[in-house]
């Protein structure tokens, strides 16, 4: 059961460790993955740079791999060197963020409606975490806080909440499937 979830368990356990992150410090973790990326982009930038000078002129001239890489450069020394920049434009990000959960919650709708129309027991828990995640998405989109530290925070406990509901479902959910199966070989 844990193999066959394997992603999904990960993708939960990386949405808790970030809401955790964002309710300790959001300022400093933001920072910290921005600046991050921006080195790990001036990275993929170097190394692309020295594969043009080692590629066949013939070849390096149509792959264009020299301006792809020192734009990776030039983006990610604007990322590691201006992370303040993207926490200046934090509520536009918001908005991508709320719309991206939006999103997820209505992916979870047709997920307890696959669940229910394949007969499936304990499809609760999905519908529970499908509301969340809506919940959640439309209140990041409309932003009613009164300070930004206030929306992190949110967000923060959003992930966590989310993160721990899409565990449980994926738990409940596939021993609710083997239950279903054991009951049809049964019959």
């Amino acid at each position: 059961m844990l193999k066959r979830n394997l992603s999904s368990v990960a993708m939960s356990l990386v949405e808790l460790i970030i809401g955790i992150l964002l309710l300790v410090n959001p300022i400093g973790f933001t920072s910290g993955i921005i600046i991050a990326f921006g080195i790990v982009l001036m990275i993929m930038g170097i190394s692309k740079t020295i594969k043009y000078f080692r590629t066949e002129p013939e070849k390096a001239a149509v792959s264009q791999i020299l301006v792809k890489g020192l734009l990776m450069i030039l983006a990610g020394a604007f990322c590691a060197f201006n992370s303040h920049w993207f926490i200046a434009t934090f509520p536009v990000l918001t908005l991508v963020y709320g719309v991206v959960i939006l999103i997820t919650g209505i992916t979870k709708i047709q997920w307890t409606i696959d669940i229910i129309r394949m007969k499936r027991s304990k499809w609760f828990w999905m519908v529970i975490s499908a509301a969340i995640s809506v919940l959640c998405g439309i209140a990041v989109i409309t932003n009613p806080f009164s300070t930004t530290a206030v929306l992190w925070m949110f967000i923060g406990i959003a992930l966590i909440v989310d993160a721990v509901f899409d565990m449980i479902g994926g738990i409940f959910g596939n021993r609710a499937k083997k239950e279903d199966e054991t009951e049809t070989h049964d019959s």
